[in-house]
C-alpha cells in the first residue's frame, strides 16, 4: 500500500461560505489528490441563507465586467472567465452579449481586458444614447445567478463529503481548535476579517451596493457605462441565465457605507439610468421583482490571498476561552482569502487556485515545525505567483513581489 493510501487526510477548516470559501473547497476536493483533505466549512450564514445581508455573495451582480487593471488580479480573472465559459453548457452560466460605453473617445485604447472576453469589437454609438457617451465596445461575457449557483456549489461539495456547520465564530482560535495541530484554516470571512479576533484586519471596508431585480425578457444584453470620473453611482444591466427574463440593474458604489436598508430615491435613479441605455425596458412585460442591498467586502491594497504560520491560542485577556485552562500552544497554517470587493465571483476560481498552491507549498513546514521566530512575520509568509507552479518565498516581501511581477 502506498504512502498516499495510508496517510490520514489533512483537516481543512474553511471559515466562510460565500463564493470564495465554497470555490476554495471545490478546488481542494477535485481531481487527483483530493483525498488528502478532509474539508469542513463553518459559517454563520450558509449558501441557503440567501436573504441574509450579513454576507455579500447572494446580492452580487455575479457576471464578468471590466474593472481597474491589476496584473495579479488580471490573471485570476482570466482563469475564472475561462472556467465559467466552459460551464456554459451546464445552464448555470449564461453566454451574454455585452456593450460597454465610455465617456471618453477611443475606447479601444482603454481596454486592457480584450484577451479575457470573447468576440471583442469596437462599436458605433447609437443616436438614442445619452450625450455623454463618446465611444463603446461589444463582446461576449458570462453571468450567473447566485441564488442558483451558491446552492449548486454546496450540493457539489456535499457529494464530496464536505461537512457544513452553521456557527458564528469570533476568533481564529475556534477554527484552529477544529483543525488541530497539522491542520489548515482558510480565512474566507469577507468583511468578517475586520473583526475576527486573531486577524482584525482594519484595511477591510464595505462598499454598499444597491440594485433592482426585474423581469425584463426583452433586455438580453449586458450594458454598462464606464464614467470619465468614478463616483458612488454606477449604471449597468445584467441578464441572468435563469429564471428566464430576470435582469439585475445597478447600482451604487458607496465606500464605507454600512447601511443595508433600501433607499427608494436611489432605486428610482437606478431604473432611470438603465432605461436611458436599454430601450427594451419600456416593454410592457417589464416588471420590478425586488430591491437588494449588499455590502461588498473590499480591502485597502486589494485582496489578501496568502498563507502564514500562526501560533494559537491568540494572546490577550479579551480572547474568548472555550475551555478553562486550555492554553496549549500549537502552530496552525492559515490561508487568508478575503477582500475581493465587487469582484468576488469574477476572481473566484483564480484566487482559489492560488490559495490552494499556498496551502500545498507551506503545509510541510507546519508538520515538521521548521518555522522558528515570530509567527505572522514576513519570514513566515509565502506569496504565490499566479501561473501554475509559480512560487515566491518572501524574506523581503517588497523585493520578492517585484521579482514575481517582472517574471510574469
Amino acid at each position: 500500500m502506498s504512502k498516499s493510501e495510508t496517510a490520514k487526510p489533512v483537516p481543512v477548516v474553511i471559515v466562510g461560505s460565500g463564493v470564495i470559501g465554497l470555490t476554495i473547497a471545490h478546488v481542494l476536493t477535485e481531481g487527483a489528490g483530493a483525498e488528502r483533505y478532509q474539508v469542513t466549512i463553518i459559517a454563520r450564514d450558509l449558501p441557503e441563507d440567501l436573504s441574509s445581508q450579513a454576507f455579500a455573495s447572494p446580492w452580487a451582480g455575479a457576471n464578468w465586467s471590466p474593472m481597474q487593471y491589476d496584473e495579479r488580479l488580471h490573471r485570476w480573472e482570466k482563469q475564472t472567465f475561462d472556467k465559467f465559459w466552459d460551464m456554459i453548457p451546464t445552464g448555470l452560466v449564461l453566454k451574454l452579449p455585452s456593450k460597454v460605453y465610455f465617456e471618453h473617445e477611443d475606447a479601444e485604447s482603454q481596454v486592457w481586458w480584450k484577451d479575457i472576453v470573447r468576440d471583442f469589437r469596437v462599436l458605433k454609438t447609437e443616436a438614442y444614447l445619452p450625450s455623454n457617451v463618446k465611444s463603446g465596445v461589444e463582446f461576449h461575457t458570462v453571468s450567473i445567478n447566485p441564488e442558483i449557483y451558491l446552492p449548486w456549489l454546496k450540493s457539489e461539495l456535499e457529494s464530496r463529503r464536505v461537512q457544513f456547520i452553521k456557527r458564528r465564530l469570533v476568533s481564529l482560535d475556534e477554527a484552529g481548535k477544529l483543525a488541530g495541530e497539522g491542520g489548515v484554516v482558510v480565512n474566507a470571512t469577507g468583511l468578517g476579517a475586520r473583526s475576527l479576533i486573531g486577524v482584525e484586519d482594519k484595511k477591510v471596508f464595505p462598499i454598499r451596493g444597491q440594485t433592482v431585480i426585474a423581469h425584463a425578457p426583452k433586455a438580453s444584453e449586458f450594458v454598462t457605462l464606464i464614467p470619465a470620473v468614478k463616483g458612488d453611482v454606477a449604471t449597468y444591466l445584467i441578464p441572468r441565465p435563469s429564471p428566464p427574463g430576470m435582469v439585475l440593474m445597478g447600482g451604487t458604489f458607496q465606500v464605507n457605507n454600512w447601511d443595508t436598508s433600501v433607499d427608494i430615491a436611489t432605486a428610482e435613479g437606478i431604473l432611470s439610468r438603465a432605461k436611458a441605455f436599454v430601450p427594451a425596458l419600456a416593454d410592457p412585460e417589464t416588471r420590478i421583482l425586488s430591491h437588494n442591498v449588499g455590502l461588498r467586502p473590499a480591502r485597502e491594497g486589494g485582496p489578501r490571498v496568502e498563507a502564514q504560520i500562526v501560533e494559537l491560542p491568540t494572546k490577550g485577556d479579551l480572547v474568548p476561552k472555550l475551555v478553562q485552562g486550555d492554553d496549549e500552544s500549537a502552530k496552525v497554517l492559515v490561508v487568508h482569502a478575503y477582500g475581493f470587493g465587487p469582484a468576488g465571483y469574477q476572481q473566484s476560481w483564480g484566487a482559489a487556485a492560488e490559495a490552494m498552491r499556498s496551502l500545498c507549498v507551506l503545509r510541510p513546514s507546519v508538520t515538521s515545525h521548521a518555522f522558528e521566530g515570530t509567527p505572522g512575520t514576513a519570514r513566515d509568509r509565502y506569496y504565490l505567483g499566479i501561473s501554475l507552479g509559480g512560487v515566491v518565498q518572501l524574506n523581503n516581501p517588497n523585493v520578492a513581489l517585484g521579482k514575481m511581477r517582472a517574471r510574469h
